[in-house]
């Protein structure tokens, strides 16, 4: 067969989904997925196909595309029917469709709107017992169920920041002991910068001898967000972060000054907790230079991180009232990433 088609939520997308759309594959020359979206999804639809697109990068003959469809759901309805299958087409173009491939009991039906014939894919769901009902129910139960662009697009990412000598470390590390009673896969995230420090220190002498560029912040932002990227791919549902690419942009402007932008963060959502110089003594550790500058480094955090509209809780207090604040921030973030919205009624729940 010449051409054949898939379409469906893909809501979160997982391991059922990426094998249909390879079986397809075996059947024609040519696979049009169409990630189909609804508006009150908490999951947008450039978001899908971007995940399905890097899934199947490596699959010649599959093209992912994707539409948004807000038309009620009504089995019985031949008016509904119309209404989606008019945005199906419009996704697909007027290519002709010679077979539809789902795991869906309207299969059959799906087809004969496309003039084509229908093949099933595992409709008892025994081969790949997942669904994206099941994922949207209990990500962190179907967690491996999903392909890596995926689970870093989902991952729950907390980042903790602050200026020299305030706990980022020591809170990052204690969420990641308190996450990993649950998912001991979870990691945290070392801060690069540090190492790149040393490593300077080790080749001029002493951190007083160091002389930053802004070559220097652009490749350490880089590395950090690789060194995110990598392990939200391979990680649990929650990713701890101790700083980020975000936070190399303010120790650019600590060491180089508010005219200096080579440093570059994404816009990847996450939660930031900022840990106060307040109560806390500095201490020396060899590398540190910024005691002069603690307070007003904890204002430009807070002043960045409010003007780039990102979400962030400040720990202060003592170091046990850090920890609980941290950890209480830490959980409804998670549960709130994911808790996905309901999807739009019953139809294409591949």
């Amino acid at each position: 067969m010449t051409h054949a088609l898939i379409i469906g939520k893909f809501y979160p997308p997982h391991a059922g989904h990426h094998a249909m759309v390879r079986f397809a594959a075996t059947l024609a020359e040519r696979v049009t997925v169409v990630v189909m979206s609804a508006s009150v999804e908490s999951v947008s639809l450039q978001n899908r196909v971007a995940w399905m697109t890097e899934s199947h990068a490596c699959d010649e003959s599959v093209t992912i595309t994707g539409i948004v469809c807000d038309a009620p759901i009504d089995h019985t309805s031949r008016a509904v029917w119309a209404a989606q299958v008019a945005c199906m087409r419009a996704a697909v173009g007027n290519e002709p469709v010679d077979v539809v491939v789902t795991s869906e009991p309207y299969g059959e039906e799906l087809a004969r709107w496309f003039d084509a014939r229908h093949v099933p894919f595992d409709l008892p769901r025994t081969g790949f017992p997942v669904s994206g009902t099941s994922c949207r129910a209990d990500l962190a139960a179907s967690w491996r169920c999903l392909d890596a662009p995926a689970r870093a697009g989902l991952t729950t990412r907390i980042v903790v920041v602050g200026s020299e000598s305030t706990g980022t470390t020591t809170v990052a590390g204690a969420l990641t002991t308190h996450f990993r009673q649950r998912w001991p896969d979870t990691e945290c995230v070392d801060e690069f910068g540090r190492k790149d420090t040393v490593d300077k220190c080790a080749e001029v002498g002493s951190v007083d001898d160091i002389v930053w560029t802004g070559d220097d912040f652009a490749r350490i932002a880089r590395t950090q967000a690789a060194h995110e990227e990598a392990a939200a791919r391979r990680g649990s549902p929650v990713l701890i972060c101790d700083t980020d690419a975000f936070a190399t942009t303010v120790w650019e402007r600590r060491y180089l000054g508010v005219d200096s932008h080579r440093a570059v963060a994404d816009d990847r959502h996450a939660l930031y907790l900022v840990t106060d110089h307040h109560g806390v003594p500095f201490v020396q550790d060899g590398i540190r230079d910024g005691e002069h500058v603690r307070a007003e480094m904890t204002g430009w955090f807070l002043d960045a991180l409010t003007r780039s509209r990102r979400s962030w809780v400040l720990l202060t207090g003592s170091h046990e009232e850090r920890l609980e604040l941290g950890t209480r921030a830490a959980e409804q973030e998670l549960r709130r990433r994911t808790t996905f919205a309901a999807p739009l009624g019953g139809i294409l729940e591949a």
